[in-house]
């Protein structure tokens, strides 16, 4: 069953479209950044124009704002600024009425987003749209990596293989179709970490993607129970914040390098690691705008909140999107040769900002627990601004100096608040099977989540 489920999708992710679609992308890579322009331009007016004509949400909002078909087909990208934000909220509300187009592409299906930030948005891909997409995939993050589709691969994700929370095994399952074994994210654990390995050797993995966090945990067991799988081609990482220790255990653990890429369920923005390590924009997915506070362009080095303007899915298009991150753009070239815009760092999600008394926003707050050996999981719950509740599975149980030093680190980011340590066996996942660092119920007003 597993797997004439993975014979559908493998028709969905890379028939029709999909090798005309692959071969344009891989041809647009060797594109200055005149032709990259030149290109989003022609994009944007193309994907404005679509909107303003077939989707009654767009014409509406676009009229409200004092745009015509005409003026509307005048923006480019030193004029996108002038139109309106879409927020999540917008998506949620309207996404599968108004916002969608009166004329669409065939085979159109609703997809929910992880719900990071809130309640999931639900996005519409067609067959065509889906394949424009998988296209990019494959040349900007899975041949970048020195991987392609026919390798085999292992994947820890979001979708339950087993149903039972204490479960017998195997936790995983073998896809024929796509070579793929999806692994549960729900129950690596030292008790089952033997059925894991074990899938390794007989399946011979090539390379492995999904879930930072879960892949890192896999690994990290690996090491410490003295397991040494085959050596991997690649790990290819996503949706949360891959850090320097879980490139290392990974890389250390499998033999390999480990990649990094941004993108999410809503398919109109790319970000991916190249061969020599540095993080690309890919504009033929969409446009990805980088602003501050007061919605002005952030200078390189700072960070910003990302807005994109997607250009594969016309039936549902997404016009400067709050899409919930934050990174940060360099202005360094890379040695690749690609005229690619830079990216410095996938900085991470919103929710996962930790919110002082004197109004400071923190990311990256998981930083206090580096260096503590005793930590193997850790995360930050904060209801108000005057405590933080710190829930910690620790390898044995923490010493006082490591308490004293956690106590430390939080005072000199947040200053004088309570900090309750919780040392717990394990840290609750989200339905999706993430963990997440990072709990605030506080909300700022100028939030999205």
């Amino acid at each position: 069953m597993v797997s004439a489920y993975g014979y559908g999708w493998k028709k969905k992710r890379y028939g029709g479209i999909f090798e005309q679609e692959y071969k344009a992308a891989k041809e647009r890579e060797g594109f200055t950044k005149e032709q990259w322009r030149t290109y989003e331009n022609t994009q944007l007016t193309k994907i404005l124009v679509h909107a303003f004509k077939q989707v009654p949400y767009y014409q509406e909002k676009f009229k409200q704002a004092g745009f015509t078909e005409e003026a509307i087909s005048k923006i480019d990208l030193n004029s996108l600024h002038q139109l309106p934000i879409t927020s999540k909220e917008d998506v949620r509300q309207f996404g599968t009425s108004t916002m969608m187009a009166n004329i669409r592409e065939k085979n159109g299906s609703f997809h929910n987003s992880s719900g990071s930030t809130g309640t999931p948005v639900q996005i519409c891909y067609s067959d065509d749209m889906h394949q424009r997409y998988f296209a990019l995939s494959e040349a900007r993050i899975k041949n970048w990596a020195g991987v392609s589709r026919n390798n085999s691969r292992g994947m820890i994700g979001g979708r339950r293989v087993v149903t039972d929370g204490e479960g017998k095994p195997p936790f995983y399952r073998y896809n024929y179709f796509e070579k793929q074994v999806y692994f549960s994210a729900y129950h690596i654990s030292p008790a089952n970490i033997k059925d894991y390995y074990e899938a390794f050797k007989r399946h011979r993995i090539d390379y492995m993607t999904g879930y930072a966090m879960s892949n890192y945990i896999l690994a990290r067991m690996f090491k410490e129970v003295g397991f040494v799988p085959p050596p991997l081609k690649a790990v290819l990482t996503s949706s949360e914040k891959l850090t320097a220790e879980m490139r290392k255990v990974m890389g250390e653990v499998y033999n390999c390098k480990v990649f990094d890429s941004w993108s999410g369920m809503e398919y109109c923005g790319l970000i991916s690691e190249c061969e020599h390590s540095s993080l690309h924009i890919s504009p033929d997915c969409g446009i990805i705008e980088v602003l501050g506070d007061g919605m002005q362009p952030v200078a390189a080095g700072e960070i910003g909140t990302v807005y994109c303007t997607g250009f594969l899915n016309y039936d549902q298009p997404l016009i400067r999107y709050k899409i919930g991150d934050q990174i940060v753009l360099s202005d360094k070239s890379c040695p690749c040769g690609r005229q690619m815009p830079v990216v410095e760092e996938i900085v991470g999600r919103i929710e996962d900002v930790v919110y002082g008394k004197d109004g400071r926003e923190m990311v990256r707050f998981h930083g206090i627990f580096v260096g503590l050996k005793t930590v193997k999981m850790a995360q930050v719950i904060q209801n108000s601004l005057d405590a933080l509740i710190l829930k910690i599975v620790p390898d044995v149980k923490l010493a006082d100096e490591e308490r004293i030093a956690i106590i430390t680190r939080v005072h000199s980011q947040l200053g004088n608040v309570e900090v309750v340590i919780e040392e717990v066996h394990d840290i609750p996942k989200t339905n999706n099977g993430k963990i997440k660092a990072v709990i605030s119920t506080i909300k700022k007003a100028h939030s999205t989540s």
